[in-house]
């Protein structure tokens, strides 16, 4: 709560608390220019108390936005896939699911079920090796470690697993961070290199930090 005083934000007058911002449903479609938009970025679209209803509106603003990137990322994949089918899925939607530890795993099959055009799954924090896993269909897999004063570690090892893995079987790669109580000065390099790609078709920039 504290974080939400500081920004003396009037849309956070409600704190955590779920709130849905209606009148601002159509404001990409204001910007000309494109953009990389993160819908929900400090929430989940998919949340179970997100009417299905305003998350067509949502959907709908994107679909109508072709100039813009939309990246929507989330742990709910059961609802996630459960919605899939009455969604657009334009091909300026980037979806993707959080994976963690290996015990999600399947939030991957439910992934690859869905029409989205481009999938990615997002391993931040990595907090355990995932171990063995099929990226049949996923495009990208962006991995980083947790940072902040109470971070649980990252092993190098579960890195090199995914990268090795995301490179047998062709799909992007990209390493975030060490995270770490000091992010900045534990920076990215893996076995002595940047693993900074993108994917060839989008120039994804909303996950690459320092």
């Amino acid at each position: 709560m504290s974080i939400v005083r500081r920004w003396k934000n009037p849309r956070y007058t409600n704190g955590f608390n779920l709130t849905l911002h209606e009148d601002l449903l159509e404001l990409p479609m204001k910007w000309k220019k494109p953009r990389q938009i993160f819908p929900c970025s400090m929430s989940d679209i998919f949340h179970e108390d997100i009417p299905g209803n305003f998350i067509r509106k949502i959907f709908d603003t994107m679909n109508r936005c072709p100039q813009h990137t939309f990246i929507v990322l989330t742990k709910r994949a059961d609802r996630m896939l459960e919605l899939s089918p009455t969604l657009n899925w334009s091909d300026n939607i980037w979806l993707g699911i959080t994976l963690e530890e290996a015990r999600y795993a399947d939030r991957i099959d439910h992934l690859k079920q869905t029409p989205a055009s481009n999938k990615f799954v997002c391993a931040e924090p990595l907090l355990s090796d995932l171990g063995e896993l099929d990226l049949t269909g996923i495009d990208w897999v962006v991995v980083g470690g947790e940072s902040g004063k109470s971070f649980r570690p990252c092993k190098e090892e579960w890195v090199i697993h995914l990268r090795d893995q995301c490179k047998a079987q062709g799909v992007t790669f990209t390493f975030k961070q060490w995270g770490g109580k000091l992010r900045k000065r534990n920076g990215s390099l893996l076995q002595g290199k940047h693993y900074h790609e993108m994917p060839v078709s989008n120039q994804v920039k909303v996950f690459i930090g320092d």
